[in-house]
């Protein structure tokens, strides 16, 4: 009798021990928008960029050196092809956040959610469901309103730059399931290359004199600007990344998803009650709009018929969807 009563109280806090850190992973990326954008500006983009992933390598590199020595001579490739598009990625959305919001940023970015389904649908030539198109129309409108907030206006600089990286997201994911050498890579080492070679690629936009070079910006920065490249290393990235390692063997890989699919809200939630920002009545409706668009869109999306054959080659059905989800690190 008593294991039979005890039970059911322990499945739900396990439950919650695990949930706990992935929705503090999905706060804790809502925030990063607003953290960059208060210490980034157009001249220091390359620079932050190089401090905020040069500080969390070297743990990456000693974490995983042995599976990272094993890694072929067409992963390494793979992942530095991917590396690139990460780089890319980074770019995109820091010189976008410090033209918008940090609202605007983290909703718009969610629209990933909605443009990946529709580019795999378009590489295999399945048509999406009539659902998933009605959702992604909710969240386009949402958008839409999101960036006309102030009255209807052409959207900024900013807002289209996130769109961009929002395509970016999609191209990566896509990349990432077609490049067939990274397909059994390690997850900890084909990330570490992957942010080694955004890093590379920062390092010589930053040599080329695009904007202040790491070390003046380093020198010019603040305890405040300090806190706030340590939040987006430790909390964003590093803190992140291990918690979806340890998380995907714990729990479902849809719950997983489902937690982490809360960093637009998180997004809105912080710009709005600690950056000051304002949508503005339209504004408002829009992100309601982007939220439920994109939480009807991923219910709309039917779970992949192949990952029966994929979790056998590579050892789990959360480890296969943690290598398809978009990065964020």
């Amino acid at each position: 009798m008593s294991t039979l009563t005890a039970t059911p109280v322990a499945a739900p806090r396990r439950a919650w021990l695990t949930d706990l850190p992935l929705l503090l992973v999905a706060v804790f990326w809502g925030a990063s928008y607003l953290a960059a954008k208060g210490i980034t500006t157009t001249h220091t983009v390359i620079a932050v960029l190089v401090l905020r992933f040069a500080l969390v390598l070297p743990v990456l590199v000693i974490a995983g050196w042995r599976r990272l020595r094993a890694l072929q001579a067409a992963q390494w490739r793979g992942a530095g092809v991917l590396g690139l598009i990460l780089g890319g990625i980074f770019l995109l959305e820091t010189y976008g956040v410090v033209h918008t919001s940090a609202t605007n940023a983290g909703l718009i970015i969610s629209l990933t959610m909605i443009f990946t389904p529709l580019a795999e649908a378009a590489v295999t030539r399945r048509r999406p469901s009539g659902a998933f198109v009605g959702a992604a129309a909710l969240s386009v409108l949402g958008v839409v309103l999101l960036t006309q907030g102030g009255g209807f206006t052409a959207p900024s600089l900013g807002d289209l730059l996130i769109l961009l990286a929002a395509v970016a997201r999609t191209v990566h994911v896509l990349a990432m399931s077609r490049i067939r050498a990274v397909q059994d890579a390690d997850s900890l080492s084909l990330t570490t290359v992957q942010l080694g070679t955004a890093v590379l690629l920062f390092a010589l936009l930053a040599a080329a004199g695009t904007g202040a070079s790491p070390w003046s910006a380093a020198v010019d920065f603040g305890p405040r600007e300090w806190a706030g490249l340590a939040f987006l290393s430790v909390f964003c990235t590093l803190f992140a990344f291990f918690v979806q390692m340890w998380a995907v063997r714990k729990t479902s890989p849809s719950r997983v998803s489902l937690l982490l699919g809360t960093e637009p809200l998180w997004a809105a939630a912080v710009g709005i009650s600690l950056g000051g920002e304002r949508p503005g009545a339209l504004g408002y409706v829009g992100a309601v709009l982007v939220l439920v668009g994109t939480a009807w869109g991923r219910q709309a999306v039917p779970e992949r018929r192949d990952d029966a054959p994929r979790t056998r080659r590579t050892g789990s059905a959360a480890e296969q969807r943690e290598r398809s989800e978009p990065a964020r690190t």
